[in-house]
C-alpha cells in the first residue's frame, strides 16, 4: 500500500514562490507516475503535472507551464512541486497522487487514473 504525505502549502502574496513536497512511502514495488492535482470547492480535481519515474519525463497543464516544476528525489522518495509567479488562480488544496501502473503520456492528467491519494495541503495566494 503505497502512502503520500503532503506538505509546504501556505498563505502567499501574488508573484510569489512555493515548494510543496510529498513524500512516498509503504511500497517496495514503488510506483511508476506521481502527479500533482490541485482542487477548490465546487470543482473537481485539476491535474497541474505529472512525473514519469521510468524516464523522468514530465508534463504540465498549459496554464501552469513554465510556472510549475515538478521533480523526484529518488534518495528521500519525495517528489516536489516548485510553484512560481502564484497567481490568483493558483489557489486550491493541492493533492499529490501516484500509480504503480500509470504512465503519463500528456497534459491531460485525470484524477481517475491514479490509485493512491495523499490528505492534501492548502495552498493560498492573497494579497
Amino acid at each position: 500500500q503505497v502512502q503520500l504525505a503532503e506538505s509546504g502549502g501556505e498563505v502567499v502574496q501574488p508573484g510569489s514562490s512555493l515548494r510543496l513536497s510529498c513524500s512516498v512511502s509503504g511500497s517496495s514495488y514503488g510506483y511508476h507516475a506521481v502527479a500533482w492535482f490541485r482542487q477548490v470547492p465546487g470543482k473537481e480535481r485539476q491535474g497541474t503535472s505529472c512525473i514519469n519515474s521510468s524516464d523522468r519525463t514530465t508534463y504540465y497543464l498549459d496554464s501552469v507551464k513554465g510556472r510549475f516544476t515538478i521533480s523526484r528525489d529518488t534518495v528521500t522518495n519525495t517528489v516536489y512541486l516548485q510553484m512560481d509567479s502564484l497567481n490568483p488562480a493558483d489557489p486550491g488544496v493541492y493533492y499529490c497522487a501516484a500509480d504503480p501502473d500509470l504512465y503519463c503520456s500528456g497534459p491531460l492528467i485525470d484524477a481517475g487514473d491514479f490509485s493512491f491519494w495523499g490528505q492534501g495541503t492548502q495552498v493560498t495566494v492573497s494579497s
